[in-house]
């Protein structure tokens, strides 16, 4: 019974299935007759024998939207899209089909249907090639058609979705199309249609409006614009008239996109045309003199900044337009007087988008000092002296009218900074000016005044009190490195005639006593002062006289902090490597200074950072120790230096040695000794480019090694010190130091070798005579290194007897101990025997009598007997067992008779070492 109910149960499932599938293909009978519809539709528009059917024509395609009121299905969008082409030739000489294009593009603003979901897919390239039919109708005269066109397109971007729907119709995702209208022409053919829309303001308003969109939402829109020349074409029509006021917001805005999203370099090409940067020129200067709402001003700005990304091209052409010597008028407005007609009418209302105008056309000398025919107009519209008027201290400004309109003293702060960035750019470029308005003057007072304003550089809080000047510290400082980094000898000299090496070791160390924690601004503003420093001494003995102790002192500071910081990311890193430089500049080469510095154990503060920094630092203080080595001095100063284990300078630098060897994959023994005497010295790479030839103005690679690594400069600091008694050697350092003391022979036999190899790469045979000593050279490297192979094998072996010698004498101590412990153990066994056994005490009591008697009868005075235990034991040089002193304690046993009288001595005595033999 149960299994009939199942069989029961599952039969009326059969006729419902087939009845679904009878509906499926119904549904595809009825696609494909609407396809054929549509094809139908197509060919009564294109046959010749009903072209002029346009009543027939008009009442089809009705009928065909209407059909399609709900959106167009993805599977028909390549006929719609023929049909909409052919009606837009029709157009011209039929103006009745125009509301079928207008019809056709308001169904466009909805969203595509898709019948099954992999539509979306299936159908994706002609939802893409309709997307770029529809940017083409573009052409259609009719301005009510380019409007709906741009309203469809302006649309995608809306979500629109239909009001009724077909049965098993639904709309594609929100994004899709979106998508797809990147990879299309449209982009591009709604900017080449700008051409058609010269009497047409307010459709080419929306043209803008909708370029405005899709170069806000992708990047790809971008790019497919900037292939139409979109940048250059929106540049030329933005100063067209427009009643809205919105044409030139627009146009700015596009650029913006394009500049930031569609690829810079491309959209700056564009615009750096001359027509461009004319039309850029007349839409600012009528923002910067018409200008009054909030909004006009700011748009001033964002063309100022257009201007600005156009001056970063090298190809630009400001200059050239006279556009570039009319912006410098404005820099040093309202500092410096002028009689420029354009600033009749300029009237500034000191207000914050006033200020951000200033900033940007300060900005705009740093990116135009590139072009050596800007700096000839800097120096003509005296920008030099605009910005030292702006960088003057407060209370050195000139004095303002009572009653007029200025910066405000927040504001004139951020103008300083600003000024002071941009002569970090423009001054050493323009020395000549900087000296003649007297540059170095107004710096040097500048750093008084931050030092009076703020004299802990950060004591006194930033919200609070007294603002820190800590920025206008950093940023003079900044330009006074700069300044001096271009060597010029007037410059630095009139500096140093002013006292600024002392004024900057003041200032340094000022800084370096305050309470607060060092941060990364305050850690730039001491690495540059010493880089200054090191570039004012470095040429000069004078000045490094004048650096004296005081600097030799600072720098010792510093060098006392070490490097346990130097990778914390604030820039402990930089100052210590300024510290490093200005040892090298300022102390290095005047005996006054490195022996001070000697007296302060500036060497001994190197060799500890020599073993205690990273490893990219070796080679800075190397080369410092090195240089203070020709100092007769230092070399006592090295030898007697003893690290925190107990380790000599040798020891160190022949320990950095081998690590050298072992990261360059040099080959060695197990004990450090030379393995391969054909290659005592070669690195790693080395041996991977032996079959390589370099070309004659290209050093080869055993040259060039010698600067990538330590052990050039190890060697030459051995050569100062020398190869012979040196302290705290070990074995695995003299097998080293024998390298080290020939590493200039084995680099001399390489660079041969080198040689020898590249001329039989390249089939070139040396003449005899050459061949022979080119051989013999190479000979005799290779016997060197032989020879110093045997002379590590002898050190090693060596060393190998004397660790037997001294194991021989510790087993010999271990055995005399054994003994001893065994002489110790019996006696007092014996003890304990006499004083618990009552036989054997009566034993050694007749001993001592029949003893006595003996004595007595032979008139000698009996010897004291004793019980002895050892107490220490000590080997000396002899050899054998008479080699080993040890040292006995005794206990006296007197007589039977003495025992009765003096019972009470009976504690032990001891006496002196003796020798114990076998």
């Amino acid at each position: 019974m149960d299994s009939g109910k199942v069989v029961h149960r599952r039969k009326p499932d059969i006729p419902a299935i087939s009845l679904k599938s009878s509906q499926r293909s119904q549904h595809i009978q009825e696609a494909s007759a609407k396809s054929l519809e549509l094809s139908k539709v197509i060919r009564l528009l294109e046959d010749p024998s009903t072209a002029n059917l346009q009543e027939k024509h008009l009442f089809v395609l009705k009928k065909l939207l209407k059909r399609n009121h709900a959106g167009f299905l993805l599977r028909e969008l390549t006929g719609v899209g023929k049909i909409l082409n052919i009606c837009a030739e029709k157009v011209e000489d039929h103006p009745e089909y125009v509301p079928i294009l207008c019809e056709a593009l308001n169904i466009c603003r909805l969203p595509f249907l898709k019948e099954k979901v992999s539509d979306e897919l299936n159908y994706a390239q002609d939802v893409i090639e309709f997307l770029s039919h529809m940017g083409c109708l573009m052409r259609v005269s009719d301005a009510e058609v380019k409007q709906l066109i741009v309203e469809s397109v302006k649309s995608f971007y809306s979500c629109v979705a239909p009001k009724q729907l077909l049965h098993d119709h639904q709309p594609t995702s929100p994004g899709y199309r979106l998508q797809l209208l990147e990879r299309s022409d449209l982009p591009q053919t709604l900017v080449l249609s700008m051409a058609t829309l010269e009497n047409h303001p307010d459709v080419k308003l929306q043209l803008l409006q909708t370029l405005l969109i899709l170069s806000s939402s992708s990047d790809m829109n971008c790019a497919s614009i900037l292939r139409a020349r979109g940048a250059e074409t929106i540049c030329l029509h933005m100063n067209e008239d427009d009643p809205s006021g919105q044409l030139l917001f627009c146009s700015s805005e596009i650029l913006w996109n394009l500049l930031e999203r569609g690829g810079k370099e491309e959209a700056t090409a564009q615009l750096s045309t001359m027509d461009c940067i004319l039309s850029l020129k007349e839409a600012f200067f009528h923002q910067l003199l018409n200008a009054s709402r909030h909004s006009d001003l700011q748009l001033r700005n964002d063309l100022l900044v257009i201007t600005s990304l156009i001056a970063e091209n090298p190809n630009s052409l400001l200059t050239e337009s006279l556009f570039a010597k009319q912006l410098l008028v404005f820099v040093s407005y309202p500092e410096l007087k002028s009689r420029s007609p354009l600033l009749r009418n300029l009237k500034l209302a000191y207000n914050n988008e006033d200020l951000k105008m200033k900033k940007l056309l300060l900005n705009l000398l740093v990116l135009m000092s590139a072009d050596l025919a800007a700096l000839q107009l800097f120096r003509e519209e005296r920008v030099m002296l605009a910005l030292l008027t702006l960088v003057k201290p407060p209370a050195a400004s000139s004095e303002r009218q009572s009653g007029s309109r200025h910066w405000s003293s927040v504001q004139q702060a951020e103008l300083q900074l600003q000024a002071l960035a941009t002569l970090a750019t423009v001054a050493p470029l323009m020395l000549d000016d900087y000296m003649s308005y007297q540059g170095n003057v107004c710096l040097l007072l500048l750093l008084d005044w931050c030092v009076e304003q703020d004299a802990y550089f950060g004591r006194v809080p930033d919200g609070g009190g007294r603002a820190s000047t800590k920025p206008q510290m950093q940023h003079c400082v900044r330009v006074l490195s700069s300044v001096t980094s271009v060597g010029d000898e007037a410059v630095n000299q009139n500096l140093c005639d002013q006292g600024t090496i002392n004024q900057l070791l003041g200032i340094l160390m000022q800084m370096e006593a305050s309470p607060d924690e060092e941060d990364a601004l305050t850690l730039e503003i001491k690495s540059d002062i010493q880089l200054i420093l090191s570039t004012l001494c470095e040429p000069d003995m004078h000045r490094k006289e004048l650096f004296g102790s005081e600097g030799v002192e600072m720098t010792v500071h510093f060098l006392r902090k070490g490097t346990d910081k130097f990778y914390s990311g604030l820039g402990h890193n930089r100052l210590f490597l300024s510290t490093l430089e200005c040892v090298w500049s300022c102390v290095v080469g005047c005996y006054t200074t490195e022996d001070y510095f000697l007296a302060k154990e500036g060497v001994v503060l190197l060799l500890n950072l020599l073993g205690t920094s990273p490893r990219c630092v070796h080679g800075v203080l190397l080369a410092t120790l090195l240089e203070l080595c020709d100092n007769p001095n230092t070399i006592s100063h090295v030898l007697g230096w003893k690290g925190g284990g107990g380790g000599t300078a040798p020891g160190l630098l022949l320990q950095l040695w081998r690590q050298e060897e072992e990261e360059l994959g040099v080959d060695r023994g197990q004990r450090g000794e030379i393995t391969d005497p054909q290659r005592p010295v070669l690195s790693g790479h080395q041996q991977d480019d032996v079959q390589l030839s370099f070309p004659a103005n290209m050093p080869s690679a055993a040259v060039l090694e010698i600067s990538e690594n330590l052990r050039s400069k190890i060697y030459c600091v051995f050569c100062k010190i020398g190869f012979q008694d040196l302290p705290g050697m070990s074995t695995e350092d003299h097998v080293t130091l024998s390298v080290v003391r020939r590493y200039l022979d084995f680099k001399v036999g390489e660079v041969w070798d080198e040689i020898s190899r590249e001329l039989s790469l390249d089939g070139v045979r040396p003449i005899s005579p050459d061949e022979e000593a080119l051989g013999s050279i190479c000979t005799t490297a290779t016997d060197t290194a032989k020879r110093i192979a045997a002379e590590q094998r002898s050190i090693l072996e060596q060393q190998q007897k004397d660790d037997i010698s001294e194991e021989k004498i510790m087993y010999k101590e271990i055995k005399s101990h054994w003994k001893q412990r065994e002489l110790t153990v019996k006696s007092w066994d014996s003890y304990v025997s006499k004083t618990s056994n009552y036989e054997i005490l009566k034993e050694v009591k007749a001993q001592r009598e029949s003893t006595k008697r003996k004595s007595k009868h032979e008139d000698v005075q009996p010897a004291e007997n004793f019980i002895g235990h050892v107490l220490a034991v000590q080997s000396t040089d002899a050899p054998g067992p008479a080699g080993v002193k040890v040292t006995l304690g005794r206990a006296v046993i007197k007589a039977a008779g003495q025992d009765e009288a003096e019972p009470s001595k009976q504690d032990p005595e001891y006496f002196s070492t003796v020798s114990v033999r076998d």
